[in-house]
């Protein structure tokens, strides 16, 4: 571990969080990370390296510098030989074997999110074959239409479908894993065409995804990891607004349920920051603090209007992380607030309809409707 110390403003939305309790949040994730560096869900629960990664995002953030470069030296430290990382990690041993292709490519995106709070090309450069072999791992399964399947399971096999709130998270990791090479003089073409090809699916090609319709990530992720213009992306947002938004409490994670979660209420927040809708934005972080504890820690959910947490008592890591992320974007607060606004990353590929595996008709059709 490096001897230093990044000197940070700490985010605060005024009349909502103040700098001390956004801190506190972050302190929150930092008690029940592990000596290790790995952070767990909660005390003694499992731990998955994408939330893993967005709560090391957060300690960067509210300058906890130590623990930062700890959990990221986790990642490192837990890679396999090809590149990927089990799905569930527990204290001792594994509690899911499966390769998620989405969970393996998030590194990129925390370490160019940590390069950007930091400045150092050396936080680049440490963790570069990190990246390297965990976004190469990621596109050995791309399809020809330039989705990714979701997984390989434990026995080796791949699902046979992609989902597109993990292909959203994914586009923008590519990016991020771009712009890291671009900044190290490497030269990684195929990672640009990747990305070219992943967003231009993601854009217009719902037919290439699993129907996953009623969950509240595919509604925003696409929006949240800029993959679609932005015309496109206020539609898709004010479409659905009404499924999931619960005005006054935040975004359900499932629109046919009542049951509220501050994760993606946070994640929303984030994505309408992206699209310059400020007072949409600041309302639903409002709301999203009705399920913020004393200690600043956030219950994962609750259900209205009963106001029973779901799943029961649970707080998690990574619910205050995505919480202490939003609080940067809106406020602007370290180099790394504008990460998902685009800020820093290379312009995608815009890859002509000619390219497009669905056919010119097809993409063109597409096109019109958004």
């Amino acid at each position: 571990m490096t001897d230093r110390s990044v000197s940070v403003e700490i985010p605060e939305v005024a009349g909502v969080l103040s700098a001390s309790d956004v801190l506190a949040s972050a302190h929150t994730i930092a008690e029940v990370q592990r000596s290790d560096g790995m952070i767990p869900w909660f005390e003694g629960g499992h731990c998955d390296p994408w939330n893993h990664v967005e709560a090391a995002m957060a300690l960067s953030v509210c300058g906890l510098d130590a623990e930062a470069e700890a959990a990221l030296d986790w990642v490192a430290n837990s890679q396999l030989a090809d590149g990927s990382w089990f799905n569930y990690y527990l204290r001792q041993g594994v509690k899911d074997a499966r390769l998620d292709t989405n969970v393996c490519a998030y590194v990129a995106t925390g370490v160019f999110h940590r390069f950007q709070v930091t400045g150092e090309l050396d936080d680049l450069s440490r963790y570069w074959s990190t990246v390297e072999a965990a976004i190469d791992f990621v596109l050995r399964w791309q399809r020809p239409d330039g989705s990714i399947l979701w997984s390989v399971n434990a026995s080796g096999r791949s699902e046979t479908y992609a989902l597109l709130t993990g292909s959203s998270s994914i586009y923008h990791a590519l990016r991020c894993a771009v712009a890291i090479a671009e900044r190290l003089g490497k030269e990684r073409p195929d990672w640009e065409l990747a990305a070219g090809r992943l967003g231009h699916a993601v854009a217009h090609h719902a037919r290439s995804f699993a129907p996953k319709n009623e969950y509240a990530m595919d509604w925003y992720y696409p929006v949240l990891a800029g993959a679609l213009p932005d015309q496109a992306a206020q539609h898709r947002i004010v479409s659905a607004w009404d499924r999931f938004v619960i005005e006054g409490f935040g975004v359900r994670c499932v629109s046919s349920q009542e049951w509220v979660t501050a994760a993606e209420t946070a994640e929303c927040v984030i994505a309408l920051d992206a699209l310059g809708l400020d007072q949409a934005a600041h309302k639903l972080f409002v709301a999203a603090q009705g399920l913020r504890l004393a200690d600043g820690s956030y219950w994962t959910g609750m259900v209205y209007p009963e106001e029973i947490t779901f799943p029961a008592a649970e707080r998690t890591t990574y619910t205050a992380a995505a919480i202490v992320l939003a609080a940067d974007a809106l406020s602007g607060a370290t180099p790394a607030s504008g990460l998902f606004r685009g800020e820093g990353l290379p312009a995608p590929l815009d890859l002509p309809e000619s390219s497009c595996s669905w056919g010119t008709g097809d993409c063109s059709a597409r096109r019109r409707q958004l």
